[in-house]
């Protein structure tokens, strides 16, 4: 799917391109290499088509066939798609009857004009940074299938980085976004916390989540992203807020912003490359050094509070039938169920504080800078890596640096760095709450000037299967 989501639209909306095309066109793509990413649990192929018939027939008609008409995309199989189970990743799930009703931001998305074409492998309860599934297998890196796609959005990242689909939907907790976003050399917003709707999407850490897409182009994700907002009743964490459309505000002039680059803990154990992928934006933008205190407690706080609310949420299936679980998941949400409940007061009590420090930066600067991940993606089964002079677990170190700044609800966009026959590293640009406007133009900025940017993994179309089979046929499981 080499096309843009914006191309996608203005040529179905113009006439001159059939969206019936375009799905047909994504799905013999799925096919042909969806067995060697597994990126995909499920499809929904007759659905598609039917929606792809009736954005054509709008077009035909005269009608309005919606901003991204045509276009392709997938969710984190944690979004409720009507008629399909909700695997969030786990067996237990797998067990529940099909959803009833799509989540609010499937609704908004098919409102819009784009297909969705199926459901997108994920980290069990978004618990994980590397997508390596116990259940439904490792999602691979696309730039090299050998590695991980990193999580636990790893499926949603890589078939965007793939060409599976012009767009994605995934979730944010700890950096659930942000780290696949960055290892795929993807981009992928994280919005403010409450922007936008969680409703019929399966809950890790209530007080956490956030949900975002995915895309190729600064473009694309604007375009995404103003569909997906709008106050929502149906969730009580959706602020009620008029949306705020960013597309528009893309062929403005270049911002000028005070830039701050993140130093101390956000450089103390980073890899040489990821040094170089911030470096580059930091020079681009002037960005002058700056501290955020208190960034390694807040990750621990993070840590606290991510564990024990998501052991509270599955405590009954943890009692009663732990060895379902992904093992490395059920160790960690058992362990946070028992945590004294003091422990998650002073971690409550921190979180405000460490909101106010990070606020007062943004009385002098209107950006952060901080490297994305720690390291570039590591081979697929690697538990441990050297970082820092010492070695560290790969699934926990890679949310390092997005760990912070989830645990204050503040906006990232993570754009992908230029690394010419390098795997892909990413970087967070920061902004205070309710500011993604001035993310994004920066971002498009910096876009235009060819200092970030997806490229095309070199090993497609010609990746070789990295699973030892595909017994679902199509290249996806449950397709529907």
């Amino acid at each position: 799917m080499d096309l843009t989501a914006f191309e996608i639209a203005a040529d179905v909306r113009g006439g001159r391109r059939r969206a019936a095309d375009v799905v047909a066109a994504a799905f013999r793509r799925i096919s042909a290499l969806n067995s060697g990413l597994n990126c995909f649990t499920s499809t929904v192929r007759d659905r598609a088509l039917i929606s792809a018939e009736d954005v054509d027939q709008a077009v035909k008609d005269g009608r309005d066939p919606g901003p991204l008409a045509g276009v392709p995309f997938a969710v984190k199989n944690l979004f409720d798609v009507q008629g399909t189970v909700t695997l969030a990743g786990s067996t237990i799930a797998a067990e529940q009857p099909a959803a009833a009703a799509n989540a609010t931001l499937v609704d908004r998305l098919e409102t819009a004009g784009a297909i969705l074409v199926g459901s997108l492998n994920m980290d069990e309860y978004a618990y994980g940074f590397t997508t390596e599934n116990s259940h439904y297998g490792a999602t691979c890196n696309p730039h090299d299938p050998t590695r991980v796609a990193g999580g636990s959005s790893g499926g949603s990242a890589a078939a965007v980085a793939a060409g599976l689909t012009p767009i994605s939907l995934g979730s944010d907790t700890n950096g659930s976004i942000r780290v696949p976003a960055a290892l795929c050399g993807v981009y992928g917003l994280k919005p403010t916390f409450g922007r936008l709707s969680r409703h019929g999407t399966v809950p890790f850490v209530h007080s956490l989540d956030h949900v975002g897409p995915f895309a190729r182009s600064v473009r694309d994700l604007a375009l995404t992203y103003d569909v997906l907002q709008g106050a929502d009743p149906l969730d009580p964490a959706c602020a009620d807020r008029p949306a705020e459309p960013v597309a528009g505000l893309l062929e403005s002039a270049k911002p000028s912003v005070r830039a701050g680059v993140l130093g101390g803990y956000f450089r103390d154990a980073a890899s040489p490359q990821a040094l170089s992928a911030l470096e580059a934006v930091a020079w681009k933008l002037n960005a002058r050094p700056v501290e955020l205190t208190g960034a390694k407690a807040a990750r621990a706080a993070a840590f606290c509070l991510t564990a024990a609310e998501g052991g509270s949420l599955h405590l009954p299936n943890l009692r009663r039938r732990a060895g379902d679980f992904d093992p490395a998941v059920r160790d960690r949400l058992i362990a946070g169920v028992l945590q004294p409940a003091s422990v998650l007061a002073k971690a409550q009590r921190f979180r405000r504080w460490f909101l106010d420090e990070a606020l007062r930066l943004f009385e002098a600067f209107d950006v952060l800078l901080a490297p994305a991940t720690p390291f570039a993606a590591t081979p697929i089964g690697q538990a441990t890596t050297p970082l820092g002079g010492q070695s560290v677990s790969v699934r926990a170190s890679l949310g390092l640096y997005t760990q912070p700044i989830s645990f204050i609800g503040l906006p990232v966009l993570t754009v992908p760095l230029v690394r010419p026959n390098a795997l892909p590293m990413g970087v967070q640009l920061i902004a205070a709450p309710w500011n993604e406007g001035l993310l994004f133009r920066v971002a498009h900025a910096l876009e235009a000037e060819g200092v970030i940017g997806a490229k095309r993994p070199s090993l497609m179309p010609a990746v070789q299967p990295a699973i030892a089979s595909d017994p679902f046929g199509e290249g996806a499981r449950g397709d529907q």
